[in-house]
């Protein structure tokens, strides 16, 4: 019990962070300036801009449909966390005020996105959502054997903007991408963080005395699959490993002390758990 309070308070406290967060990105960078963000949150500021309503409204109203998908695909917990954090995020925007941070149009833009994005990305980590688009793209996607969830939102994004530019001008499309580029790159960051996981195939020769080194003095686990040569049909180890991003240069280092000429991989992954992702115990 005392471990689920105390995991309930930090996801609170990170949800906590990211209205604040949101907020000030909002109301400190964006809305002076009028530029938007992408998703249903660039929705709702372009609405707000173009029709002179209340962002405070068109936020939670705008999520309320996507909160209900989220309800029936996820579960009762996440929805009422997000539907907590959305109407915090509301009651942020329509009582606080945050000072107009600066006038120039690059910083607001890129300062503007970041904490958007910081926002949603802690939101996010809390186990709850401030922007409904990843929950809209998931479904599209299930329902679509072309479109991945990425190209939906990509898709959404060009529409948003492309209205953007309609309505506010070329100029505040072209900065209010620049801001959802800086809020999706920090957004990845929060929520992936430098512990993204990559993974590394290596094939060589040598691959027991790569193999040793991964192991032994790296600390890393690393999985052995039975392969062939394409050519002469010879038996060959194939290492297959998964690290953080920082550790890409050391396997790789690693590697190529042994065989300057082994085949090495390297490609990023969505997500890793289980099995040796983390550093084995020292051995004695």
């Amino acid at each position: 019990m005392l471990k689920k309070l105390i995991h309930a308070l930090l996801d609170g406290g990170l949800i906590i962070l990211g209205i604040l967060s949101a907020s000030l990105g909002l109301k400190g960078f964006l809305l002076s300036s009028h530029f938007i963000d992408g998703g249903v949150t660039g929705i709702s500021m372009l609405l707000a801009n173009v029709l002179g309503w209340q962002l405070a409204i068109l936020i939670p109203v705008i999520n309320l449909p996507f909160i209900a998908l989220g309800y029936r695909q996820v579960g009762k917990a996440f929805a009422i966390r997000s539907t907590l954090a959305i109407g915090g995020l509301a009651l942020c925007l329509a009582f606080i005020k945050f000072p107009d941070v600066t006038p120039d149009r690059l910083l607001t833009a890129v300062f503007g996105g970041f904490f958007i994005g910081a926002g949603i990305g802690l939101a996010i980590r809390g186990g709850a959502v401030l922007d409904g688009t990843e929950i809209a793209a998931l479904l599209v996607s299930k329902s679509s054997h072309l479109l991945k969830v990425g190209d939906v939102i990509l898709l959404l994004n060009v529409v948003i903007f492309g209205a953007a530019a309609f309505f506010l001008g070329i100029e505040s499309a072209l900065y209010s991408m620049l801001t959802y580029f800086a809020a999706s790159k920090t957004i990845d960051f929060l929520i992936h963080g430098v512990d993204e996981h990559t993974a590394i195939t290596i094939i060589s020769d040598k691959s027991e005395e790569i193999r040793e080194a991964i192991t032994r003095h790296l600390q890393r686990g690393v999985t052995i699959y039975k392969g062939e040569g394409g050519l002469d049909r010879t038996a060959q180890d194939i290492l297959f490993c998964v690290v953080t991003r920082l550790e890409i240069g050391r396997v790789k280092t690693a590697a190529q002390a042994i065989d300057p000429v082994a085949f090495i991989v390297v490609f990023p992954l969505a997500d890793a758990e289980g099995g040796v992702i983390k550093r084995l115990a020292s051995h004695p």
